[in-house]
């Protein structure tokens, strides 16, 4: 029997996969493509499909519901701003896991899990611009 066999629990207790989950979802809504390992890659999508299935209703209980999922309320704009809208046509399907071989040192396979229809440029563009406003800062300090 199959008895509470419907996810994978990653050898976590669940304060911490929640945890973990909240944070990797963040972490895709931002970059619109991250690296893990393809259990965790398999586990996110069907958390983020859920998630960007509210961020398409965009009413206020589907926004207060992925805010209770998201740790950042920067993730939730951008998911009933920008994705949301995106996907309006879309019927399911969001994300695609890819395979990207083994990780050096434990051979873990590894996945890149990206939103489909992705922004190229969405990827490492916080940081980008963080370290912009840093070299800013020191051009106006020197």
């Amino acid at each position: 029997m199959r008895h509470a066999k419907g996810y994978r629990r990653l050898n976590r207790t669940h304060e911490h996969r929640k945890a973990l989950f909240s944070n990797m979802a963040g972490s895709l809504i931002e970059h619109e493509q991250i690296k893990t390992t393809v259990p965790k890659a398999k586990e996110l999508k069907r958390i983020m499909d859920k998630l960007i299935t509210l961020g398409k209703r965009g009413d206020l209980h589907a926004r207060r519901q992925a805010a209770s999922q998201l740790k950042q309320d920067k993730d939730v704009a951008k998911l009933f701003d920008i994705l949301g809208p995106r996907y309006g046509e879309r019927q399911g399907g969001y994300t695609r896991v890819l395979r990207a071989g083994f990780r050096y040192g434990d051979m873990a396979p590894m996945a890149i899990i990206e939103l489909v229809d992705r922004d190229p440029d969405a990827k490492g563009a916080a940081d980008k611009a963080r370290v912009a406003a840093e070299d800013a800062a020191e051009m106006g300090e020197g």
